[in-house]
């Protein structure tokens, strides 16, 4: 049964479809779930559009569909049981109809082997939003008016002062960046180079400048993206586009010849890999993000990993532990930074097809699909 929901609130919604690389999108409406224990039903607001979505339609990432793309999103708690316990956020809170939510990309089950390592993420039963099937789930992404959260979703209050475009990618970018300088353990006191000038990367430099690095380098092959870094706290950029030595004089000049402390991988460019042992310091750290496409083998020195002391991380997705990061990160640095510029267009869930075209031709870092 819907539960507690708002008197307002239609029974039907629509969903935009993706059936194949090629096809537009079907716009397709459809009735509303009931609601079991433990799940809620949102009313999207917005919801950005990630680099990996992009992939998926243009054939690079393969996904079964047909599937409602997109996890990157904001809205409001529509919907909730009528039975059981209360529908918690990640920190033991009620939720209520008409509450500002974003969630975690994955739905886990908190009792395999999996998660009970602390790597929900990964949970053998994992339903990962903008993945699913529609036989599953038709509203399981957020390129539709609604969200059908299931049991186990990590879910999170927006605070007021955080816009919905800066909100939206808390959930995958911001996050999964949390992550990242979790598993290095911060970058406070540190010297980091981040390679790629994406969203990662952006997010990345301007975590790292909060937290009180000592140097942030940004490298890619993008001149354009590039321009954007200095305003989210990086003290250098490097193009490497036509000359990749160009970092290592840079990364030498800025450290004394030490080599500097972190590098986050978030371009996924096999020869920017190859080439990160040579550019950490003894005891560096090289944590691996943006290596989610299959690739040929990095080919890397093991005696350069062992005389440095260097540790290689890799990191996909996260836990609700760096969502609640991502999300402390935006509503008490977000400002200093300006997120809200990356969300270059904007338009409106009916004309999707038309903004996909746009999309694909232009690539901005993000979009914005609003829903009314």
């Amino acid at each position: 049964m819907f539960g507690v929901k708002s008197d307002s609130m239609s029974t039907r919604g629509l969903a935009a479809v993706f059936h194949e690389v090629g096809r537009p999108l079907e716009l397709r409406t459809s009735d509303l779930p009931e609601l079991d224990t433990g799940e809620a039903l949102v009313k999207i607001t917005c919801a950005t559009v990630c680099g990996s979505d992009v992939h998926t339609m243009r054939g690079a990432r393969p996904v079964g569909g047909p599937t409602v793309l997109g996890h990157e999103i904001v809205g409001c708690i529509a919907a909730l049981p009528d039975t059981g316990p209360d529908v918690c956020d990640v920190n033991g809170k009620s939720l209520a109809v008409g509450d500002r939510v974003t969630w975690a990309v994955g739905a886990s089950c908190g009792e395999c082997r999996l998660c009970r390592q602390g790597i929900p993420q990964k949970c053998d039963a994992l339903f990962k939003y903008g993945h699913e099937t529609v036989t599953r789930s038709l509203f399981s992404g957020g390129f539709a008016e609604f969200c059908h959260l299931q049991r186990g979703t990590a879910i999170i209050h927006v605070p007021d002062t955080v816009p919905d475009v800066v909100a939206c990618p808390a959930s995958c970018a911001t996050a999964t960046v949390a992550a990242a300088v979790r598993v290095a353990s911060g970058c406070q006191a540190k010297s980091v180079l981040i390679q790629g000038a994406g969203m990662l990367g952006l997010t990345a430099a301007a975590m790292a400048r909060a937290q009180g690095a000592t140097e942030v380098i940004v490298s890619d092959v993008s001149k354009s993206r590039l321009q954007r870094c200095v305003d989210f706290g990086a003290s250098r950029t490097v193009h490497v586009g036509d000359d990749p030595q160009r970092l290592a004089t840079v990364v030498d000049e800025m450290t004394a010849s030490r080599g500097v402390d972190v590098i986050f991988e978030m371009s996924g460019a096999v020869a920017a890999i190859e080439q990160s042992p040579a550019l950490l310091g003894i005891g560096g750290q090289l944590v691996l993000v943006g290596s989610v496409f299959p690739t040929r083998a990095a080919q890397l020195s093991p005696e350069m990993l062992v005389r440095k002391l260097i540790r290689i991380e890799g990191v996909h997705n996260y836990t609700p532990v760096d969502l609640t990061m991502a999300m402390d990160f935006l509503s008490t640095d977000g400002n200093r930074f300006p997120f809200q510029t990356l969300v270059d267009m904007e338009f409106a869930l009916p004309d999707i097809n038309q903004a996909l075209g746009i999309i694909f031709d232009q690539t901005p870092i993000r979009a914005a699909c609003r829903v009314r």
